[in-house]
Formats: structure tokens, C-alpha cells, sequence
């Protein structure tokens, strides 16, 4: 049992909070269950780039999904391989290519066949081979949020079939181009096996025409996006998810790559905050607490659920409320009609599921410093990020100020 009150007292609050033992049974769980075939995890490090957390997954064995050259950069502080390393994302510029070409990562994901000349183009510059994955873009409807969908032609990630057959036939006659995998992710917090099996099959079929023209891919990278319980979601088992892909390379010698994120982490997160006043508008009830949308985004980006525990207040009768922030934006709330006992000044609420896209997405709004860090593993604590103080908030502009 986590003793929260005691963790809000030493650390204070706006505050996240990590269990890592809860970390290694997902990464284990979902490990376990691709043991069938030659696998990697590669942990989406975009989920939670605390370095502490991505060092976590590197000592278990993972690999790293990365989507910028920041965290192309965090993965190598965190001791994780070159050869474990996957750069992906739609918009990568010159700099970041030529980086993870010197780098020598296992291969950069390529989204458009713009990106393809340019990363040509670089490599040749390096008098290197750069090996490379084309994200396809199968078209299903992965039936989750439509900001969290990526696998629909409407969406901006990845290539179409025909366009993708081009840009591999245009990698396997480059002297500078190493085609070796191909990728797809169809969107996160996916809850239905049927989309991911069916993106499979599709994506497995061009594979296996690319080998009737002597392409021979070797790893086969299903992306990430397996849904975790925020509220009453009916989750897939890893075993059933694993299946459901594994059955679709019938015949195919290819290393399955799976990019983990949500899965990993975001159950394994808390948000603690205190309450600082209660209030009424009319029959509207408002808990104001010292944690607000530029700590915890995703009730205010996506409506996003999460539950709310109030530390021993469960006896009392709860009311609908609105749980909000101090930040100057009527966007700014942790919870709509959320039922909550009466609460007074310094009671602590504690916000579960907020492992993922938590502090990553966080900002300094308002000149809000951001919230410490804190990590529980094997029955003790440790800061992993210290809070943030008003002269770290300013320490890029004050040489520029009277400029």
C-alpha cells in the first residue's frame, strides 16, 4: 500500500508519483507473451521520458521508440543500445537525420517519400548506409479517440500501400538506403483486437509481395497502442494481442518489434494534489486544488477520464464536482461532476492512471514550475526529478533581458 499522505508531506504537491515494480510485471507480461518468435520491446520513450524511467526499461532489455533526436538522445544516456534505437515521427529535419545516421541506430522510420530523398540525400553526404522502415498506413479504423488515431488516410502519419511498394523498390536500388523493416501503428489506447489483426494481415500481404521482388525485410514493427483501464475499458490480455499478430506471419522469418508506452507506464502513475479551497457558483460545486492542466493535460486536452481518490475522506457522502486548477484558462479542470466528499484546505486528492502522457505533456504556463518526480521500487522511494524553482523558469532570459 502506497502511503501517499506521507509522500505529499516530503515532497509536496503538485506531485507524480511511479510504481517501477508495477512497470517490470507489464513489461514482463508483454515480453512474455511474444516469447514465440524473435521480439523486441521498444519502450515509446514519448509516454514518460523521465530518464529514470527509461533506464527502468533498458535494464530490463528494452529497446527505445523514439520521436525526436531529444529522445533519440535520453535513450543513449539511459544506456540503452545503439541497435535497440528506433527514430520515428512525420517531421524529422536535416540535423536529426544526419544525427541518428552517425548514431548508427537500428533504422529510422520514414513517413513520406519527401523524407525518403532527404535521408538519401544525407546518408550520401555521410558516405554511409542509413537502414530505414517505411510506416504504412493501412486505413483501418483503429475505433479509439480521433486525436490518438494514426492509422487512417485522413490521418497525417505513414504511406499508402502503393506509395510504400514505390519507396521500398526506390530503397533497394539506393547505394545509401538499407530497407530492413516496415511499420504501422494504427492509434493508442486501442481496446479491439480485430483492427490490430486485420492491419496485420494487410501489412503482412505486402511483405510478402515485396519478397516476390527479392526485397527482404527483417523486422516487422507493429507499433504500440495497447489500451489500458482508465475507467470500465475491457482491455486485451498481451497473450490474445501477441496472437492475434503472430498468426498473421505464417510463413515470414521477421523479428516483431512492439512499441509499448501506455501499457508500460501509465497505470503504474499517480498525481497527488491538495485541495486549497471549495467554492459555489450558484448549485455549481467547484474543488480548487494546486494542480492544474499545465501538470495533468489530458482531462483538458482530450476529456480525458481519470479516477480521483480522496485520502481518507471515503465515508463521507459524496456531490458532483469540478475539480480545478489555479491556471488562469476555464479549460483548466482535472475532472467535470466528479463525485467527491465535502473537502477543506490541504486534503489530498490523488489521480490515478496518470503514468502516461502525464508530466511529458506538462508545460510552464502561467510560470508554473513543473512537479517533482518521484520513484517506488522494491519498498523504497527516490526523487527522479527535482520541482522546478521560478529561477529555473528563467534562466534562458535573463541574460537577454536588458538587451
Amino acid at each position: 500500500m502506497i502511503d501517499f499522505r506521507e509522500l505529499a508531506d516530503k515532497y509536496k504537491t503538485p506531485l507524480y508519483v511511479y510504481d517501477f515494480d508495477y512497470m517490470t510485471q507489464q513489461y514482463e507480461a508483454l515480453k512474455e507473451a511474444f516469447r514465440g518468435r524473435k521480439s523486441i520491446l521498444a519502450y515509446a520513450v514519448k509516454a514518460n521520458s523521465n530518464l529514470s524511467v527509461v533506464k527502468h526499461f533498458a535494464d530490463l532489455g528494452s529497446g527505445a521508440d523514439c520521436v525526436s533526436i531529444g529522445e533519440v538522445r535520453r535513450a543513449f544516456l539511459a544506456g540503452i543500445p545503439s541497435y535497440r534505437i528506433i527514430f520515428s515521427g512525420v517531421g524529422k529535419n536535416d540535423d536529426e537525420i544526419r544525427e541518428a545516421i552517425e548514431r548508427d541506430i537500428l533504422y529510422i522510420n520514414v513517413e513520406s517519400e519527401a523524407e525518403l530523398n532527404r535521408v538519401e540525400l544525407i546518408a550520401k553526404e555521410l558516405d554511409a548506409v542509413c537502414r530505414i522502415s517505411i510506416r504504412v498506413n493501412p486505413n483501418i479504423d483503429p475505433k479509439t479517440h480521433p486525436y490518438i488515431s494514426t492509422g487512417l488516410h485522413g490521418n497525417k502519419f505513414g504511406v499508402d500501400i502503393n506509395s510504400a511498394k514505390r519507396m521500398y523498390i526506390f530503397a533497394k536500388n539506393s547505394d545509401a538506403l538499407d530497407p530492413v523493416g516496415i511499420h504501422f501503428h494504427i492509434g493508442s489506447q486501442l481496446t479491439e483486437l480485430d483492427p490490430i489483426r486485420e492491419a496485420a494481415e494487410i501489412v503482412a500481404d505486402m511483405i510478402r509481395s515485396l519478397e516476390a521482388i527479392d526485397i527482404e525485410l527483417k523486422f516487422f514493427d507493429v507499433g504500440g497502442g495497447l489500451g489500458v483501464k482508465y475507467k470500465d475499458e475491457v482491455t486485451i490480455a498481451p497473450y490474445d494481442y501477441a496472437q492475434a499478430i503472430l498468426g498473421t506471419l505464417t510463413g515470414l522469418d521477421l523479428t516483431v518489434i512492439c512499441e509499448p508506452g501506455r501499457f508500460m507506464t501509465a497505470n503504474a502513475g499517480y498525481f497527488l494534489t491538495k485541495v486549497l479551497y471549495e467554492k459555489e457558483n450558484q448549485e455549481k460545486r467547484f474543488v480548487i486544488v494546486d494542480g492544474a492542466m499545465n501538470d495533468l493535460l489530458r482531462p483538458s486536452l482530450y476529456n480525458a477520464y481519470h479516477k480521483i481518490e480522496a485520502i481518507n475522506k471515503s465515508d463521507e457522502q459524496p456531490t458532483q464536482a469540478d475539480v480545478v486548477g489555479p491556471v488562469c484558462e476555464s479549460g483548466d479542470f482535472l475532472a467535470k461532476d466528479y463525485p467527491l466528499p465535502p473537502l477543506e484546505h490541504n486534503d489530498l486528492l490523488v489521480v490515478h492512471s496518470a503514468g502516461a502522457y502525464g508530466f511529458g505533456m506538462g508545460s510552464n504556463y502561467n510560470t508554473r514550475g513543473r512537479s517533482a518526480e518521484v520513484a517506488l521500487e522494491n519498498g523504497a522511494e527516490r526523487l527522479i526529478r527535482r520541482r522546478e524553482t521560478f529561477d529555473d523558469l528563467v534562466a534562458l532570459e535573463l541574460e537577454y533581458l536588458n538587451k
